[in-house]
C-alpha cells in the first residue's frame, strides 16, 4: 500500500470518494491511502451513508484531516474491516499522544472516535465502487461550526502539528496491509 501526504489545502466534498481519484489526481496506482487538510462539507446527494441521508444528518467541519483510501479486489465487510482497523490505528497514534492526560478519554465506537463520551472527533464511511473499496475517514482539526458536539485534534488535542499524525497513522495502515498479505502467503493449507 502506498501513501501520500497532499501539502496543499482543499475541500473534501464527497466528491473525492471515487474510484481511482487518487490514481487521477495524484498518479498513485494500486491499493493506496493519501491524507489532506481542508474543511468538510458535504452535500446530500454525494452522501453515501443512507442512514445519514434518511436521518437529513449534515457532516461539516471547518477544518479536518481527511483520509482517503482505495483497496482493488476486497469486498465491502473487508473493506469496513480495514476501515475499522484504521480507526483503532488513529486511536492508538493519538493515546500515545496525550500519554496519560486525566482530562481526555478517547474512545472508539465501530469506526467513530469519541472524546469524554459525547464529543464526535472522526467522521468514517466504507463503500464500494466497481473496482475497488473506498474509505473516507476524517478527524476534526477545529471542533467550532460542526453540527454536533465535536472535538477537535488543536482544540481538544493541542496538536498542532497535523502532517506527522497523518503520516504515522498512513505508515502504519500501509505496514499492516503489508504484513497482512505477506502472513496470508506463509501459511500452508490443512486438509
Amino acid at each position: 500500500m502506498k501513501y501520500h501526504f497532499i501539502d496543499e489545502e482543499f475541500a473534501y466534498t464527497g466528491e473525492e470518494l471515487s474510484n481511482h481519484w487518487i490514481y487521477k489526481n495524484f498518479g498513485i496506482l494500486g491499493d493506496s491511502i493519501v491524507a489532506f487538510v481542508g474543511p468538510c462539507d458535504i452535500d446530500k446527494k454525494r452522501m453515501v451513508d443512507l442512514e445519514d441521508v434518511l436521518n437529513d444528518d449534515q457532516i461539516y467541519s471547518t477544518r479536518m484531516l481527511n483520509f482517503i483510501i482505495e483497496i482493488f479486489d476486497m469486498n465491502l465487510r473487508e473493506g469496513v474491516i480495514l476501515q475499522r482497523l484504521f480507526s483503532a490505528i488513529i486511536q492508538g497514534k493519538l493515546m500515545d499522544l496525550i500519554g496519560d492526560n486525566p482530562n481526555i478519554n478517547l474512545r472508539r465506537i465501530g469506526d467513530d472516535l469519541f472524546v469524554n463520551e459525547t464529543k464526535k472527533l472522526s467522521v468514517s464511511i466504507c463503500t464500494v465502487s466497481p473496482t475497488s473499496i473506498l474509505i473516507h475517514a476524517g478527524l476534526n482539526i477545529e471542533s467550532e461550526g460542526t453540527p454536533v458536539e465535536s472535538a477537535g485534534l488543536s482544540s481538544h488535542f493541542g496538536i498542532q502539528q497535523i502532517k506527522p499524525l497523518a503520516i504515522s497513522c498512513m505508515k502504519t495502515l500501509a505496514e499492516e496491509w503489508e504484513d497482512i498479505k505477506l502472513c496470508c502467503c506463509k501459511v500452508k493449507a490443512v486438509v
